[in-house]
């Protein structure tokens, strides 16, 4: 107990009053105390992985459960597996003939995308989870609306960057580091497993009906589809989503039992 104390005041740095390290330290033992008689309750050792994914559809994990496999599903389903899969089809429509201008474009989407991660890494524990998710989905929705309504290659192009920008600030990472947030300690493992399956399951899907839905719908209006689901996405998000900033992993636990 005196080790982790000694870690969180080196952590959290002197300043930090050393009763609410403990009050801390005592929390995550009644957390870890309360998973390990729940695991207990729900039957024999071999049991235990059907048991940890039954215990995710009890009252106070239900919650928690639907915002992370909205935010992996909203995640893949606003039309960023198209925008990456597809970049060179996505330059030519706008414009770009030639496909090695919409490959180096490509490229500079990659660099992009690491700089404005980057940028959302040094912001979420300043601005927030909440401020993050709902203007860089806003931002994404704007963008999509242009993508499927304005037909000069200039402003598709800036458009794009906006879009991809705007995801890299927000559901890119942001989403998973919520995921790793809000779960009880007890379901921890099969609600991220869940969450993940949720995310690339729905990230192969976007990818394989894409090409069909652009040659039914056209790639405007793909486009426009693709900015509705995001209006969802920020409805859901504004909704339901709760701000962690700033909290333990034990408080979020407690968040949702209130």
């Amino acid at each position: 107990r005196q080790r982790v104390v000694d870690s969180l005041r080196k952590l959290r740095g002197s300043q930090v009053d050393l009763a609410e390290i403990e009050g801390e330290v005592e929390a995550m033992q009644a957390s870890a105390s309360e998973a390990k008689s729940s695991a207990s309750a729900e039957g024999q050792e071999k049991e235990g992985a059907l048991a940890g994914f039954g215990a995710l559809l009890r009252r106070e994990n239900l919650k928690p459960l639907l915002i992370g496999m909205s935010l992996m599903i909203f995640q893949q389903i606003t039309g960023q597996p198209s925008v990456l899969y597809y970049a060179t089809r996505i330059f030519q429509d706008a414009g770009f003939a030639a496909a090695e201008s919409a490959t180096a474009v490509s490229v500079i989407l990659g660099f992009f995308k690491l700089l404005m991660t980057a940028i959302a890494v040094f912001t979420v524990d300043i601005y927030g989870r909440r401020p993050l998710l709902l203007t860089g989905v806003a931002g994404m929705v704007i963008s999509l609306f242009i993508l499927g309504t304005v037909v000069n290659p200039y402003s598709s192009v800036v458009a794009l960057l906006l879009y991809v920008g705007c995801y890299q600030v927000s559901f890119g990472p942001v989403s998973w580091l919520l995921v790793g947030e809000i779960f009880p300690l007890a379901v921890r493992s099969s609600a991220i497993a869940l969450a993940s399956f949720a995310n690339f399951g729905s990230n192969f899907l976007v990818s394989l009906v894409l090409p069909t839905i652009q040659s039914t719908l056209g790639v405007g209006n793909t486009y426009i589809a693709f900015a509705f689901i995001g209006v969802a996405a920020v409805a859901t998000i504004y909704l339901f989503v709760p701000e962690t900033k700033g909290k333990s992993l034990e408080e979020i636990e407690r968040m949702f039992k209130d």
